[in-house]
């Protein structure tokens, strides 16, 4: 098995995850085609989920999350996060790890293969008759089918959920409905005690071919997408990462297993050592290509 230099492995995710100054994002254009070029990534960074993230790739490297409303960098994330509601150029919503998530419109029919969705608006009937869906996950989305695009407040008041102890059923019912694929945040209303909320609105009305592209994508091709593309962007990290990141589309542990499998049968993917750690990793086969090519002291052999 090869041995991986982890210094290297740093490096390079320095540069998928662009977090040099030379490679900082400098505007709206590069920030859309960073999340095409990696597929789907966090909005900031999350802690213990090894991924890309818009905040970094602004700033240019690795930092906290700022807790000032002032702090550049923080400002261009949100403000670009903002603009891009409503304009297609991603998916935004909470879904991996129920945080605030962008895909690639190329990957985005990967994810929704994993829902329950079929392509009808009426499909949420079945999920909550088979108890998989909250009564107030059924009321939000009715109120959206019923009047269109909502903001917040004017959501929960349709939803009859606008009584202070019902803030917190709404907030997990609405999260539960994004990492469905059932709503998204298109836009920003000025509305509520901030004067900022989202808009919401039904994911298969705001991509109204998603379905059709995921109808003929399988479970079992989907999750091998993901899986590949992840690592594509990661450069190499264990299958326990990788559980954990997908955790939200439900994969079981035989499913993540044959889909390793499957990939590493067919070269995609390989596993290598790093010099610090026993256990394997899972590494891309395209960027062990690179290593060997471009830094070769950097591997040895055990």
């Amino acid at each position: 098995m090869d041995i991986i230099a982890q210094e290297w492995i740093e490096m390079q995710r320095n540069v998928q995850y662009r977090r040099t100054a030379a490679l900082a994002l400098k505007n709206e254009a590069e920030a859309r085609a960073f999340v095409d070029a990696v597929g789907f990534c966090f909005l900031w960074p999350i802690k213990g989920l090894e991924m890309p993230n818009l905040l970094h790739a602004i700033a240019g490297r690795a930092r906290e999350v700022p807790a000032e409303h002032g702090d550049p960098d923080g400002s261009r994330c949100w403000g670009w996060k903002d603009r891009s509601l409503g304009q297609r150029w991603w998916y935004y919503g909470k879904l991996l790890a129920r945080r605030a998530t962008l895909v690639s419109l190329d990957l985005l029919p990967y994810f929704y293969a994993h829902s329950s969705n079929y392509g009808d608006l009426n499909d949420y009937l079945q999920e909550y008759h088979d108890g998989t869906l909250t009564a107030e996950a059924k009321q939000i989305y009715e109120a959206l089918l019923e009047h269109g695009p909502l903001d917040t407040v004017r959501l929960r008041k349709e939803a009859h959920l606008s009584a202070e102890n019902a803030q917190a059923r709404f907030e997990r019912a609405l999260t539960d409905l994004q990492v469905g694929l059932k709503v998204l945040p298109v836009g920003v209303a000025e509305a509520g005690a901030w004067h900022y909320a989202f808009v919401y609105e039904i994911v298969q009305r705001h991509f109204p071919d998603l379905p059709e592209r995921a109808r003929e994508i399988g479970r079992g091709e989907a999750q091998r997408v993901l899986v590949q593309r992840y690592l594509d962007a990661v450069v190499a990290i264990d299958m326990a990462t990788i559980g954990r990141v997908f955790h939200t589309l439900n994969w079981s542990r035989a499913e993540l297993e044959r889909t390793i499998h499957t990939l590493l049968r067919s070269q995609s993917i390989v596993e290598v050592r790093t010099e610090r750690e026993e256990h394997p990793l899972l590494m891309s086969a395209r960027l062990m290509s690179v290593a060997r090519a471009e830094h070769p002291s950097s591997i040895g052999f055990a």
